[in-house]
């Protein structure tokens, strides 16, 4: 922990325990007498903390209240990126549901989350205010069929569905094991086995049209075989890798792909002319593709070459769209 986080933990030590012997301190909070030392001359002589050590009882304790001296008040504590995130998207994820039945028991949930991050010495609407989540690409979920989905998978229960194919504009009738909820780029999934194709399926919530729960038990599937199935490729689409994408970028485009993560199972390179190599495992391209094609020239696919000619038709068939584009005096575009 840092130096704040330790000024926290002892004075949350001495207010709990009245009395801390220096043993106890140096064994949770894992530091040295010397470190331990000019933590306590920094909280007595830079932040005013009346602490003061008892020879009789062997340990530091807070003086009484009696104590003269300037006001002591710990310095304002702020959040992690992975907190803060966490946080506010529970905040904003409990916002958005309609009031219903479960209005009062959320409701304490909802004021935890306040006083969590009121913790930072700032107010929880100042902090919402000044830190935005911005959603992109979100689709509508009927809330009824997320709530069927739901029941079901917490009861293992299998359901029938109607599902949308949008590739095919199709829509397929099957019965499945819904195993778990996933949300993944600001729109909610399922992942069951489906009882029509005898494998896992992933399944977009918001691409169901009809629920009909059963009474026949959920078929049920191993923690580590979903993880091995949907999370060994790439993106959403689950299954075992097919091949491994070898992405090129340019020295520009680099500056920012170097720091993102594509997939757990990712390798990346820096060039010697300041570009960058990605290698990814996918199964599917669709997804793949889409995070190619937007960063348009500046990516390069090397491997491998059925990929390649992928994104050079895509290529092709953008380019020829614009080229057919002209516009109309009224601002319209037109093929």
């Amino acid at each position: 922990m840092n130096r704040t986080e330790r000024f926290y933990r002892i004075d949350q030590m001495l207010h709990e325990r009245r009395m801390v012997p220096i043993e106890v301190f140096l064994e949770e909070l894992d530091i040295s007498r010397a470190t331990f030392k000019r933590d306590m001359e920094y909280l007595r002589d830079r932040l005013h903390a009346p602490i003061v050590w008892d020879r009789d009882e062997g340990g530091y304790r807070f003086a009484g209240a009696s104590a003269a001296g300037p006001a002591y008040e710990l310095p304002g504590l702020w959040f992690s990126a992975g907190e803060i995130h966490a946080l506010l998207a529970a905040q904003k994820l409990l916002a958005d549901i309609e009031p219903g039945i479960l209005a009062a028991q959320l409701a304490p949930l909802k004021s935890r989350l306040m006083a969590l991050l009121e913790a930072s010495g700032h107010s929880a609407d100042e902090i919402a205010s000044r830190v935005r989540l911005i959603a992109m690409n979100r689709r509508s979920v009927e809330p009824r069929f997320f709530g069927v989905i739901a029941q079901a998978l917490l009861e293992r229960r299998r359901i029938e569905i109607d599902a949308w194919n949008r590739g095919r504009d199709t829509l397929d009738t099957r019965v499945v094991s819904p195993q778990r909820l996933v949300h993944y780029r600001d729109n909610w999934y399922f992942d069951a086995w489906c009882h029509w194709r005898g494998a896992l399926r992933s399944f977009s919530v918001d691409a169901i049209q009809r629920v009909a729960p059963t009474r026949v038990k959920a078929r049920e599937v191993a923690a580590a075989k979903l993880d091995s199935h949907f999370g060994a490729a790439y993106g959403i689409f689950g299954g075992a890798p097919k091949a491994r994408a070898v992405l090129r970028f340019s020295p520009e485009r680099a500056r920012w792909v170097r720091s993102e993560r594509w997939h757990r199972e990712q390798r990346g390179e820096l060039l010697a002319d300041g570009g960058y190599r990605l290698t990814v495992p996918y199964s599917d391209e669709r997804e793949l593709l889409m995070d190619i094609m937007r960063h348009g020239a500046q990516v390069l696919v090397e491997a491998p070459a059925s990929l390649r000619r992928r994104v050079a038709r895509e290529a092709t068939a953008v380019a020829a769209s614009y080229g057919n584009v002209r516009r109309l005096d009224d601002g319209r575009w037109l093929g």
